[in-house]
């Protein structure tokens, strides 16, 4: 059996890490996987060193397409995806998420007549504003296989009418998460060469467009961490797109109190997650690892599709507002979560069910 994987971002590079691992140990000799790397993260420090830590295969297809408006991104990656299903003829299509790339491996396979099989289906923003919820909820209603993380996904699929060949397989991330947690600590220097103390530091990450793209909330944003630094040093892995809007809205000023860095390995995010008192974040998959390893969040959106999170008390939501985001890491650091009996997320198989439903 022939499976086409295509990822083009680093939560998929993450996610796909998971199912890459499991193929190798459980079904060599029985399914062929193909990478398609899109190029829509394109930059080392958010793609290449993923492939090298997560030892995921080198990707067969690399389609470098990156830049550009929403339309213009995603056709260039349908017509180009498009020529590799055709020549590969797999039996599956694997998508992962909600990006540019996962639209247009859905559409691309859906309009060749190969099954699709979304991995993270049936999560919903229920904000049609975001790109990523118009992705999925395309995604999910040309695929064959709905693999949901949580049951509030199952749910969700569910509501709109998707009852067959959804399934509740648990997080993929979970499964990365417990098979790294242990390498990060060990092969991890990353508090040593900020001069770090573990529990003693904040670690923040911005990057969706409907915070960078809006300078009234950017700077609440950075002025926001600006203030907690006050309390703990704020580590600030910037992403390149945020870096550059950051540049051109002349916000640099609130940098100056952050200890910004390039793009972290993932090894080395893992290690800053972990050890963290409490982390700031405007991504899904940080609030996830965020709970996984036990760290208070404080999610700077006004919603979100990780709602256990935020229902176990380990999640405040505060939208991009200078003063709520003081206030939540005051009380998280004075109150600190109970952490539930057992995990919304699975058992850290994921990927072995997926690959049990492919095959």
């Amino acid at each position: 059996m022939k499976i086409v994987t295509i990822v083009g971002a680093r939560p998929q590079f993450i996610k796909a890490a998971a199912l890459s691992r499991a193929i190798t140990n459980k079904y060599k000799g029985r399914v062929e996987e193909v990478i398609v790397h899109t190029g829509q993260h394109f930059d080392a420090g958010m793609s290449q060193v993923f492939f090298d830590e997560l030892a995921i295969p080198v990707p067969k297809h690399n389609l470098d397409i990156s830049g550009g408006l929403h339309g213009a991104m995603t056709g260039r990656m349908l017509e180009s995806i498009e020529k590799v299903l055709v020549a590969e003829k797999p039996d599956w299509v694997l998508i992962y998420g909600d990006t540019n790339s996962t639209l247009a491996g859905a559409l691309a396979a859906a309009k060749l007549h190969i099954p699709v099989a979304h991995v993270e289906a049936g999560l919903r923003s229920f904000n049609m504003r975001m790109p990523e919820e118009i992705n999925r909820i395309v995604a999910d209603k040309i695929s064959t296989l709905l693999f949901c993380p949580t049951a509030t996904a199952i749910n969700n699929l569910k509501s709109e009418g998707m009852t067959t060949g959804v399934y509740n397989v648990g997080d993929v991330m979970y499964d990365v998460a417990l098979f790294y947690k242990d390498a990060a600590k060990q092969q991890s220097r990353i508090l040593e060469t900020l001069g770090l103390a573990t529990g003693a530091y904040a670690l923040a990450t911005c990057h969706r467009a409907e915070n960078t793209d809006d300078v009234h909330r950017l700077k609440e944003i950075l002025s926001g961490l600006a203030d907690v630094s006050q309390k703990m040093p704020v580590v600030l892995p910037l992403h390149p797109r945020t870096r550059k809007l950051i540049a051109e809205n002349k916000m640099g000023n609130w940098l100056s109190t952050l200890k910004v860095t390039e793009p972290l390995p993932f090894l080395d995010m893992v290690a800053l997650e972990q050890d963290a008192r409490v982390i700031l974040t405007d991504s899904g998959g940080v609030q996830k690892e965020a709970f996984f390893y036990g760290v208070p969040c404080v999610t700077m959106r006004d919603e979100t599709e990780w709602v256990e999170t935020v229902e176990s008390g380990w999640n405040q939501l505060v939208g991009a507002n200078r003063a709520a985001i003081q206030s939540a890491v005051a009380d998280l650091l004075q109150n600190s979560p109970v952490k539930p009996d057992s995990s919304p997320y699975g058992d850290g198989d994921a990927a072995s069910k997926i690959l049990e439903h492919l095959t």
